[in-house]
C-alpha cells in the first residue's frame, strides 16, 4: 500500500469515465478533488455523489474539478449518473490500481467479518501535490468541507 501524505506529489492516475479518459496530467496547474467511494448506487455513495453534484457549480466557480472514483465499470457509472442526474465525472478503476496508489484499499470489518474494500477518502490536489486529504469520510457536510478547503487554498 502506498503512503500518501499532504504536501507529497499526487500519485498518477489514468481512468476511463463515461465521457472518456482522465489522467492526473490533465489537471496540471489546476485544482482537483479526487474522491474514492465504495460502490455505485448504494446509500452513502449516492448521497456523497449528490452532494458533490449539488455543489458542482460552486466548485467550478472556484476553478476546482471534481472526480469520483470506484472499482465499478463505466457501464455501472453511466447507469448511476443517469439514475440520479449526477453532474460530476466518475472514473472507473476495475483493477483497483489507482485506489491502491492513494492508499484507499483497506481492510474493513462488518459484523465481525473482515474484508478488503475502498475507504471513503478524498484528496484535494493542487499543482500535482496533495494539498489536503480526508480519510474515513462521513458523508454529511463532507462536500461542503472540501469546497471550503479548496476555496481557502
Amino acid at each position: 500500500m502506498t503512503t500518501v501524505t499532504e504536501g507529497a506529489a499526487a500519485p498518477d492516475f489514468d481512468l476511463e469515465t463515461p465521457d472518456g479518459r482522465v489522467k492526473l496530467s490533465d489537471y496540471a496547474g489546476k485544482t482537483l478533488v479526487l474522491y474514492f467511494y465504495p460502490k455505485d448506487d448504494t446509500g452513502g455513495c449516492t448521497k456523497e455523489a449528490q452532494a458533490f453534484t449539488e455543489l458542482a457549480p460552486e466548485f467550478a466557480r472556484a476553478g476546482v474539478a471534481v472526480i469520483g472514483v470506484s472499482k465499478d465499470s463505466v457501464a455501472s457509472h453511466r447507469k448511476f449518473v443517469a439514475k440520479y442526474d449526477l453532474g460530476i465525472p466518475l472514473g472507473s478503476d476495475p483493477s483497483g490500481e489507482t485506489v491502491e496508489r492513494y492508499g484507499s484499499w483497506v481492510e474493513k470489518s462488518l459484523y465481525g467479518r473482515h474484508y478488503m474494500g475502498i475507504d471513503r477518502s478524498t484528496f484535494l490536489i493542487r499543482d500535482g501535490k496533495i494539498a489536503k486529504m480526508w480519510r474515513k469520510v462521513k458523508v454529511p457536510n463532507h462536500a461542503q468541507a472540501v469546497l471550503d478547503a479548496a476555496k481557502a487554498l
